[in-house]
C-alpha cells in the first residue's frame, strides 16, 4: 500500500509542476491547495530537496521549485526516494536486495517468481511515467 508520505509527495510535486513561470512555491500554498498537513509536507519536501528533485529558495519570495523539467522527472526515481524499494519483498529488489529469512530455495520459490512479475510491471509503469504525465494530462 502506498504511504501517505509518497501520496502527499506526488501531489506536492504535481502542484509545483502546474505553477506558471519559474517562481518558487511556498509550503503553505501547497499544503492548502492539496489539503496536506503543513508540518508533514515540510518533511516530505525536505526529503525531495535532499534527493535533488527539488530546489529551495529562502526569503520573502522563497519556496520550492523543480530542479528539472517535469518531463525529466521519472516516477521510478521519485518512488524510490519517498517509498524506498519498489519491490514488495527484499529478495526481488534491484537496489535493496536481501535474501528472505524463510526461503529455502529462491530459484524454486513461488512467491519469488510472482513478486518478480509484480516488480517488473510496477517498474515498467514508474519508469515510463514522468511528472509531466501526471501534471498535464486530462
Amino acid at each position: 500500500m502506498l504511504s501517505k508520505k509518497t501520496k502527499y509527495g506526488l501531489k506536492a510535486l504535481t502542484f509545483i509542476a502546474r505553477q506558471e513561470g519559474d517562481v518558487p512555491v511556498q509550503v503553505g500554498e501547497i499544503a492548502k491547495g492539496e489539503q496536506i498537513p503543513q508540518k508533514f509536507l515540510e518533511s516530505i519536501l525536505l526529503t525531495l530537496r535532499k534527493a535533488g528533485v527539488l530546489g529551495s529558495k529562502k526569503g520573502k519570495h522563497g519556496g520550492y521549485y523543480l530542479r528539472n523539467e517535469p518531463s525529466e522527472i521519472n516516477m521510478a526515481d521519485v518512488m524510490r526516494v519517498l517509498e524506498g524499494p519498489i519491490a514488495m519483498v527484499p529478495c526481488v529488489s534491484l537496489n535493496f536486495y536481501e535474501k528472505c529469512d524463510d526461503c529455502v530455495n529462491e530459484a524454486q520459490c513461488s512467491v519469488h517468481k510472482l513478486m518478480i512479475q509484480v516488480r517488473d510491471s510496477n517498474l515498467n509503469v514508474f519508469k515510463n511515467t514522468t511528472l509531466a504525465d501526471l501534471s498535464f494530462s486530462g
